[in-house]
Order: structure tokens, then sequence, then C-alpha cells
């Protein structure tokens, strides 16, 4: 059977992944342009699309995972726009229109890590689960939640790595959120880490590091208590560079238990199963753009 032929656009703030493809195992071809100026990245995008197209045929959709806040409403005027962001230059720009307009195809649009859920629910940690949530904690925290099968959309996007989360006892940690000062993601973001610790996590060893980890089990798991209250998943990946740290999982696992204080006493929640790493690494954005794209290609399909 001959494979769907996929857009995907990645839009991060430091570079935009492009890819054409059907699935992370069918991917041909793929390039890295860096975030400049809205207009001039834009002009790169539509180059490699038609490139592509003049070399390997029509695509049937694309698929764009951007950074955000995102306008995703659409019956608003501004839907497909990046709302007010602090990437310099990119506040209040239409990414689906000038797309849509200039390739010909149509278009799906959501969040960086929307896709990303979709991604690992399609091809990775969370394959056939219904209900789920996906967190990247990077430079900064993400959380995009599947339920029912679909992505939670509302007023906006939700912005769970902003949930309020205790302070540590004795912890006189300022916070690194601009907004919130010590919310989950001014406590456990790896920029959070470096302000805390005057160096990134991948440099912190022996001591600082056990310290260092040990500290952000303790706040993912009170941000993710928040989170297995409101969405009752069935599932918790997480994904990005700070889920990389040493022994970081069995510690999220045992301190999340710790939080939920046996209520409501579901068995589930002490599995190991339960808080996953995600497994699709660097292609779960991008291949999210190609699930985004896949329902882009249905006519009358509810994104999910």
């Amino acid at each position: 059977m001959k494979l769907a032929r996929f857009g995907a656009v990645e839009a991060g703030g430091t570079n935009v992944i492009c890819m054409v493809g059907s699935d992370p195992d069918h991917i041909v071809a793929r390039t890295r342009i860096p975030t400049g100026r809205p207009t001039e990245t834009l002009g790169e995008v539509f180059a490699f699309f038609q490139h592509e197209v003049s070399v390997g045929g029509p695509l049937a959709a694309i698929g764009i995972a951007s950074f955000g806040p995102l306008e995703l409403r659409r019956s608003h005027p501004r839907y497909g726009f990046i709302r007010k962001t602090p990437k310099p230059g990119w506040s209040d720009v239409d990414m689906v229109g000038p797309v849509r307009s200039t390739l010909g195809v149509p278009v799906g649009f959501d969040t960086d890590v929307n896709a990303a859920a979709l991604a690992e629910g399609r091809w990775g940690a969370a394959r056939d689960l219904k209900t789920f949530v996906y967190m990247t904690v990077g430079t900064g925290i993400g959380v995009g939640a599947v339920v029912e099968g679909r992505i939670l959309h509302g007023l906006g996007h939700p912005e769970m790595g902003h949930l309020s989360v205790p302070r540590h006892s004795g912890d006189d940690f300022a916070g690194h959120c601009p907004f919130h000062g010590d919310c989950l993601e001014g406590m456990a973001s790896g920029a959070a880490i470096a302000a805390r610790w005057g160096r990134p996590a991948e440099q912190l060893d022996g001591d600082e590091l056990r310290a260092a980890v040990e500290l952000e089990a303790t706040y993912l798991a009170a941000g993710l208590r928040n989170i297995v209250y409101a969405i009752a998943p069935q599932r918790i990946v997480i994904g990005g560079s700070v889920a990389e740290l040493p022994g970081l999982f069995p510690l999220v696992g045992a301190a999340c238990l710790d939080a939920l204080a046996g209520y409501p006493g579901l068995p589930e929640h002490a599995a190991d199963e339960f808080i996953v790493p995600a497994t699709l690494g660097s292609l779960a954005g991008p291949t999210g753009g190609l699930v985004l794209a896949d329902h882009a290609s249905q006519p009358g399909a509810v994104p999910s």
C-alpha cells in the first residue's frame, strides 16, 4: 500500500524543523532552518516544501507544531496566529494562512507539545491509550493532554507548566518564571535548574547532581499530582533534556505516590508504566506535525 505523503513543520525558538514523510520510519526528507525573522524563515520553509514537491510529488497536507502561545480557536479571526510571545518579532505572526496559500494544501496547527503528545500516542510511549499526558521538561515545561482520544483545548491551550506547586521545605530559591516566579516551570525547568545551581543540569555532578535530581523529582511530582487529579490520565509520558537526568524517573514515581497520599488509591498509580520516559526523542515534535497533517487531510475530521 502506498504511504501517504505529508509535510511537517516544528517551529521552535531556535530552529525550525521541516520534514516530509508518513511516520517516524518513513521520513524521506528533513531540514533544519535557524529561526530568524518571520518573513525570511517562512520563506525558507516554503522553499523546502516546494523543492520536495517538485522532486517527489504533491503533499496531502502539512502540519505545523509551533511554539506559543497560539490562537487555536477556528472561529477566531486570528486563528493560526502566534499570539504575544517572548520570541522577538514573532508576536501576531500568521502561520497557517501563508503556508496554506503558498503551498495550496490543507494545514493542521497546534502547539509543539500537543503535537508531541499526538506522536507519542500514535507511535510512542502512549500508544493505544485514549487519555494520557505528555510533559516536556527542557528550557521550559510544556504539557499536552489527550482526553478520550482528543487533544484538550478550550479558550486557549492548557498551560500546565505554570501550575502552582508547594515550595519544598527550606527552599528559598525565588523561582525562574518571569510571570509567576515559583510555579512548576519556575522551579523545575532546565532554566530554573541553571539559575539555581549556576550552570546547566548536564554540567552538574556529585552531590550537586544528586541534590538537583531529588529536588527536581519533588517539584515534578507536585505538579503531576495536580494533573492526575484534573485529567485522570492512564499514563504520564515525560520527555525533554531534563528528563534524561540519571535516576530521575524512580524518584518522580515515588514522590508522586507520596504526593497523592493514598487518594484515590488506584493501584495503577504505583505501576512502573504509569510515569514513563518518552520514546520518540527529538522526533516527537516534527512527527507530531505529521499527525496534524494527517488529521487536516481528512475533510471534516476533528484534530485528536
